[in-house]
């Protein structure tokens, strides 16, 4: 069963989302107001939350935001009527997994919370042929229990902080284009978006490094893109 959380204050759209979600398959909570999306996000533990930018009382951003700062790493699919391509990029840079904008078929946004859930489950199951375990200097990474420690001291990891830091622990001193992580982090590409890597990235480092001026574990390939140390 997965649990998600709608938070949306159009009650033709929850209704809409609500009919096209299976019964047996999810379980579904809503919030009409970023208030409420705030304080049930932090209360219980989600599967995935789907986040309207445009809520009354703080709006999804600042939802969103704060969520983050709290450490609940829920993967969030952003709603937006709006075009500005500042609010697109703010929400992936706060660490939203994937954005919808309004007017939307109620078919694509069923593919992309299935995408966004399908990943998830990718990272807590663990293939046969994957490395479930890295240790790298002081930096311990289990990837079938999505958990990753610093000295003995647990990461608080969003979901993409953790994908990237596995993705590049277990492929030792490969450099990855900031297009490729876009790619295999996020599942499809975001054309013009490589600098929501870089702030991942930076985010990453100030968790694990001890100098964040001098980087020891993620290395930039000066024009390329990132690597993990050998």
């Amino acid at each position: 069963m997965h649990h998600i959380l709608i938070a949306e204050d159009d009650p033709e759209i929850v209704n809409l989302l609500k009919l096209n979600f299976d019964a047996s398959v999810y379980d579904i909570t809503t919030a009409e107001n970023g208030n409420s999306a705030l304080q049930k996000a932090l209360s219980k533990n989600y599967n995935l939350i789907i986040l309207d930018i445009m809520l009354p009382g703080i709006d999804g951003i600042e939802v969103c935001r704060k969520m983050r700062e709290k450490n609940i790493s829920t993967p969030v699919i952003m709603l937006t009527s709006r075009s500005e391509e500042i609010d697109k990029v703010l929400a992936l840079e706060l660490g939203a997994d994937d954005y919808v904008t309004k007017p939307f078929s109620i078919r694509e946004l069923m593919a992309r919370v299935k995408a966004v859930l399908r990943r998830t489950e990718i990272i807590i199951a663990e293939p046969a042929d994957s490395i479930n375990e890295i240790e790298v200097g002081d930096i311990y990474i289990n990837r079938e229990k999505m958990k990753a420690t610093l000295k003995d001291e647990r990461l608080d990891l969003t979901s993409k902080e953790f994908e990237l830091l596995y993705l590049l622990a277990s492929n030792r001193g490969k450099t990855f284009s900031r297009q490729e992580l876009l790619e295999i982090i996020w599942g499809y590409s975001f054309s013009g978006y490589e600098h929501t890597v870089t702030s991942h990235i930076n985010r990453l480092r100030m968790k694990i490094e001890p100098n964040i001026q001098q980087p020891v574990y993620i290395l930039t390939t000066w024009g390329v893109g990132y690597r993990f140390t050998e």
